[in-house]
């Protein structure tokens, strides 16, 4: 009968190379530096969204409820209120300050129970890396949003 060595179970890794090592290191310092920089980012963009949500109050423009476009088509409502920064309702500012990317997988259980919003870590560039034509710094989407108020042209497409 075969008889496992004791030590074959060990839950300790296995013993790395110095280049993998070093390899390995040089991945997570890349990794936390990225995560720096994104948290860096994120509180200057937190500022802005500050900053719009004081001046969208002191404007009167009104919060709406958020919706959720699905991957089936149709939306679904959400537990946000808050004010849509991309003409096609996919990017919204909360009234609690949250960014709230607003497309996700989904079907008939999210129409019909709707879905709870978590906010994203906010970024400088709205849409970055996406391919549907309005990508752009955050400062103008918040500059646009604001500019409705006082009569200039952004009209969202009516929600089904």
């Amino acid at each position: 009968m075969y008889q496992a060595d004791a030590s074959a179970s060990s839950t300790e890794p296995p013993d790395e190379s110095p280049e993998a090592g070093s390899r390995r290191a040089d991945a997570l310092r890349k990794a936390e530096m990225a995560r720096t920089a994104a948290n860096r980012e994120a509180a200057v963009a937190q500022q802005l969204i500050d900053q719009f949500i004081t001046q969208a109050r002191d404007r009167g423009i009104r919060s709406e409820p958020l919706r959720m476009r699905l991957s089936s088509g149709g939306t679904a409502r959400t537990d946000k209120m808050g004010w849509y920064i991309k003409v096609n309702q996919t990017v919204a500012i909360g009234e609690d300050g949250g960014y709230y990317i607003l497309t996700m997988p989904g079907g008939l259980r999210e129409r019909i129970t709707g879905v709870r919003l978590q906010p994203s870590l906010p970024s400088l560039e709205v849409s970055r890396g996406g391919r549907d034509g309005e990508t752009g710094d955050l400062s103008d989407f918040l500059t646009k949003r604001l500019r409705q108020a006082l009569g200039g042209c952004w009209s969202p497409p009516t929600t089904p």
